[in-house]
């Protein structure tokens, strides 16, 4: 039996919340599965990604296949990472270490990305702001030349 690790849609109407599951790869999406390893929701900003580590490890050692989006939110969490170095046969330790430093990497950026997001948004504002002025100025020296 080829087991995926992939996305069940549960939620309402255009409010999508998808669970992460261990699933026969011929079921389909929304049906059968064996087992529920996580929870996503896309909608809260930023999404909200709720995985059982040792669940998704255990799946992923025994040779469940995960989905592109689902590979992606393990990337995110770090599990795959922590798989990776755990076949490189690290200790502990070790792994500890370069999890954390790359926890604190991935802060960094995301600190980054978001500066430059506001800068992008303030620009934005400033740029809308003068052509408002702009404008406004253009309709009074109409109106004035309109009155001579």
């Amino acid at each position: 039996m080829a087991v995926k690790l992939r996305l069940r849609r549960m939620g309402k109407k255009k409010q999508p919340i998808y669970k992460v599951v261990a699933a026969d790869a011929r079921s389909p999406r929304d049906g059968k599965f064996i087992e529920t390893i996580g929870l996503y929701n896309p909608k809260t900003d930023p999404a909200t990604v709720e995985i059982k580590e040792t669940r998704a490890m255990y799946w992923l050692g025994v040779g469940a296949q995960p989905t592109d989006t689902v590979k992606n939110l393990l990337s995110n969490k770090g599990i795959i990472l922590k798989r990776e170095l755990i076949k490189k046969g690290l200790s502990e330790e070790q792994i500890s270490a370069k999890l954390d430093e790359w926890k604190k990497l991935k802060e960094a950026n995301l600190a980054a990305s978001s500066k430059k997001k506001a800068e992008k948004s303030n620009s934005k504002k400033a740029s809308t702001e003068k052509k408002d002025k702009k404008d406004s100025d253009m309709e009074v020296k109409g109106t004035a030349s309109e009155a001579v």
